[in-house]
C-alpha cells in the first residue's frame, strides 16, 4: 500500500511538472526569457544615463517577448564573448546586431533576420578615401573585432591594409576621431547614426556599402529548436500588426527591414 501511495504521489508531481516546464526552447512558459545583448552598439543597444539597457535590438525582443507572451529579463555582455557566454546559458537567446552567416551557424541557429544591413566605409571628410584594393593599400583601417567587417578585411585585405581591431565600436570611431587609423569600415546604420553626432560631423560614407551577411537575425542554441520557431512566428506577428513599423520609427526615418 505504501508502494503504491508513493507512485500515485511521485505521478502526481510528475503532472504539475509537465504543466510547468512546457518547453520554450531552455526556458519554462512562465519564465524569463533572458535576453544577451552588448550594450555598446547605439542605437541598437546601448546603456542610457540612467542606467537602462535600451535599443532597437532590446525593443525588438522585448516586443518578441510580449507576442510570446513571456517575461524578459535583458543581460549585457562583451561582443567577443557574447556566444560563449549563449552556449555557456548565461542567457536564452543574443538579440546584439548580429549578422547571420555560416561561420556562426556552426556554433548557433538564427531565428529570421529582423533586420538587413551593409557594411561602410567611414573617413574623414577633409582627406578623401580610395576604397579601391589599390588605394587602401598601406592604410590603417579600422573595425570592431568579431564581426563581419573584421573578417572582411582580414580574408580580402588583410595582405595589404593594417586592420586594426577593437573590442567595441565606440573605440574604434573614438580611434577615427583622434587621427590613429585611416578609415573604418563597420555597420552602415550605426554609422548612419554616428555621423549625426558632434564627433562624427566631420566624417562621411565612402562607396555604397557590402552586403557580407543574410541578414541580422536572434541567436539561440542549436538544441532550442521550439524557441527560434516561437521567435520566428512572432516575427513575422509584430511585421503584420504594426509593431515593428513603430519601432523602427523610433530610430530611423526609414525602414531597415
Amino acid at each position: 500500500m505504501k508502494t503504491r501511495r508513493m507512485v500515485l504521489g511521485l505521478l502526481a508531481v510528475a503532472g504539475v511538472l509537465s504543466v510547468l516546464i512546457t518547453p520554450l526552447g531552455g526556458a519554462r512558459a512562465a519564465d524569463t526569457v533572458r535576453i544577451g545583448t552588448e550594450g555598446a552598439y547605439p542605437p541598437f543597444n546601448f546603456i542610457d544615463e540612467s542606467g537602462q539597457v535600451k535599443g532597437f535590438d532590446v525593443d525588438i525582443a522585448k516586443a518578441l517577448c510580449d507576442q510570446m507572451k513571456v517575461q524578459c529579463d535583458v543581460v549585457t555582455q562583451d561582443w567577443d564573448g557574447i556566444i560563449p557566454a549563449l552556449l555557456a546559458k548565461k542567457f536564452d537567446l543574443i538579440a546584439a546586431s548580429m549578422s547571420i552567416t555560416d561561420e556562426r551557424k556552426q556554433s548557433v541557429a538564427f531565428s529570421d533576420r529582423y533586420y538587413s544591413n551593409l557594411v561602410r566605409y567611414v573617413a574623414s571628410k577633409g582627406t578623401p578615401l580610395d576604397i579601391s584594393e589599390a588605394g587602401l593599400t598601406g592604410k590603417t583601417i579600422g573595425a570592431q573585432r568579431a564581426t563581419v567587417a573584421a573578417t572582411y578585411l582580414d580574408d580580402k585585405l588583410g595582405k595589404t591594409v593594417k586592420v586594426k581591431l577593437y573590442d567595441t565600436q565606440e573605440n574604434a570611431n573614438l580611434d577615427l576621431v583622434n587621427g590613429r587609423v585611416d578609415g573604418l569600415l563597420a555597420d552602415g546604420l550605426v554609422m548612419f547614426e554616428w555621423l549625426k553626432t558632434k564627433d562624427g560631423e566631420n566624417f562621411q560614407f565612402y562607396g555604397d556599402g557590402l552586403n557580407l551577411d543574410d541578414g541580422i537575425g536572434i541567436a539561440v542554441r542549436k538544441e532550442d529548436n521550439a524557441l527560434r520557431e516561437k521567435l520566428n512566428a512572432a516575427i513575422k506577428a509584430i511585421r503584420e500588426d504594426g509593431t515593428y513599423a513603430k519601432i523602427n520609427a523610433r530610430y530611423f526615418p526609414f525602414s531597415i527591414y
